[in-house]
């Protein structure tokens, strides 16, 4: 049935309500949902997690469009930035449609490829800041879809993710979220256990989702 399912509060960035309130674990388990066939031959669940407030916009419009499936809309509690745009974000943000697209691109091959969904995203151009300071060429990729990802031809997948450059996943959940389109290529920081009881602003500094850490562990892999 084409139900649309919505989940907020999607990472430890809810509150002050105990150690074991935040759902770290909720998004790995939602997005398997992804990698299940249904007897059509189709992902069992369209599953979404916008960056900002027009790929939001983008994602309510896929899920009003998809008649064959549930889907699972995962959003952020928190306010968040646009990201940043070439000439209008919200024509840009309908690359979301694919299931990945580069947001930002320093010209010719990146250093790196730094991808997240979510609230991580605009974490990622905080970092991308401090890298090219130092001249390291960053593409940001943002990654709502997975499933709808892998369903694109291999020449549009290979575009935004090419194979042998090295990237940097960064998820505010289990990092199997992102370890299947890092791959050998990089490394995934993410949370392996539940998170803490304080504003996500102290959090987030605490458990190392900030730019300066994003700079760190980037450094480490292009050693």
């Amino acid at each position: 049935m084409p139900v649309k399912y919505v989940w907020t509060h999607d990472a430890f960035r809810v509150g002050e309500d105990g150690p074991t309130h935040q759902p770290v674990e909720q998004e790995a388990q939602i997005r398997l949902m992804e990698k299940l066939k249904n007897h059509h031959g189709k992902n069992s669940t369209l599953v979404l997690r916008p960056a900002d407030a027009e790929e939001a916009t983008v994602a309510w419009k896929l899920a009003l469009e998809n008649i064959d499936t549930p889907t699972a809309l995962i959003l952020s509690r928190q306010n968040i930035k646009n990201l940043p745009a070439k000439t209008d974000r919200y024509a840009e943000a309908q690359q979301a449609a694919k299931g990945a697209y580069i947001v930002t691109d320093s010209e010719g091959t990146p250093d790196v490829i730094l991808l997240a969904s979510g609230s991580e995203v605009a974490t990622l151009v905080e970092g991308q800041v401090l890298l090219e300071k130092e001249g390291i060429k960053c593409r940001i990729v943002s990654v709502p879809s997975e499933g709808l990802f892998r369903s694109q031809p291999a020449t549009y997948q290979q575009s935004v993710l090419p194979a042998g450059v090295k990237k940097f996943g960064l998820t505010a959940g289990l990092p199997v979220n992102l370890e299947g389109l890092v791959g050998a290529d990089g490394k995934v920081f993410g949370l392996d256990s539940f998170g803490f009881s304080a504003p996500y602003t102290v959090l987030d500094e605490k458990l190392g989702f900030t730019a300066q850490n994003v700079y760190n562990q980037v450094k480490e892999i292009l050693v």
